[in-house]
């Protein structure tokens, strides 16, 4: 279990019960709250640590639904920060990520497993995705100078402030051909995200940092590749929670035993200028497919 995640408790119960106070950011106090919450920071290259843990469920019409694994993970982080004389100052984030797939009954990682659909016997793809950058760089104003459409609510419950974000996927699915947009074969999930910030370190601009804070994740999606359940209605959700953290030595002792034995490069972020395309579970497990023929 991650310990830090008791941190949370003693927050929550500081704040009022009443309903939240929603506080709508704008200007160059929205775009630092979204640098802070997505970098920690406002300074660059500092080191973020994102550490979550959770279960995978399978969702079947006319069944019950499966625990299907326990999972544990890191998202490695640091931002690049610009200062642009048009657009103002602007930053990207780059990382890496990794996340291992655990037999729920035994607790040991999922290196077999047999699907309980199919009987065979398959050998999951943990995630490590290199990389999981921003696509482009943030910035507080437009290309022609005009501020940017950075207003951002938050829900304020005392002294902990909340932030949600829906993020629907739908897209060609990277295993597909030429013809998904005729005969279906999309990638169609959802990813779901609650964060929990310090409310003074969040919002007061005087504040560069956030300090810790912790979050909620949830997946939408369909089978993952090397289920191998082809065309078989379901679908599968995730769900953890997690913090994120500045300090190394706070990441817990079975996470970085992986790391270190399996996963070693994930302890460092990609270079700040890294473009390269980014990484899925699915177009990994296309390159597991060809590396393979």
């Amino acid at each position: 279990m991650l310990k830090r995640l008791s941190l949370l408790a003693p927050l929550l119960l500081t704040a009022p019960l009443a309903t939240a106070e929603e506080i709508t950011l704008t200007g160059v106090d929205a775009f630092q709250a979204s640098q802070k919450s997505t970098c920690g920071t406002l300074d660059q290259g500092v080191v973020r640590y994102g550490v979550f843990e959770g279960r995978t469920w399978s969702r079947v019409p006319g069944e019950k639904d499966r625990h299907l694994f326990d999972v544990l993970g890191i998202n490695v982080r640091h931002c690049l920060v610009v200062d642009d004389a048009t657009r103002g100052k602007g930053f990207r984030s780059v990382s890496r990520e990794i996340m291992v797939y655990f037999d729920p009954e035994t607790g040991e990682i999922a290196d077999e497993w047999e699907n309980p659909w199919t009987g065979k016997t398959i050998k999951p793809i943990h995630v490590a995705n290199d990389p999981v950058n921003m696509r482009s760089i943030r910035y507080e104003r437009n290309e022609d100078g005009s501020p940017a459409d950075l207003s951002r609510t938050y829900r304020r419950y005392g002294d902990v402030t909340a932030s949600s974000a829906e993020i629907p996927l739908f897209y060609p699915n990277p295993l597909g051909g030429d013809y998904q947009p005729y005969v279906g074969g999309m990638y169609h999930a959802m990813e779901i995200f609650n964060s929990f910030y310090d409310s003074e370190r969040l919002l007061d601009s005087g504040n560069r940092s956030v300090g810790e804070s912790h979050l909620a994740w949830s997946r939408v999606a369909q089978w993952l590749p090397w289920l191998e359940m082809g065309d078989k209605p379901g679908l599968m959700i995730f769900n953890a929670t997690g913090f994120s953290t500045f300090d190394k030595s706070l990441i817990p002792e079975r996470l970085r035993t992986i790391l270190d034995e399996r996963y070693p490069l994930y302890w460092t972020p990609p270079p700040l200028d890294d473009d390269r395309p980014n990484e899925t579970s699915w177009t990994v497990f296309k390159k597991f497919l060809e590396a393979a023929e």
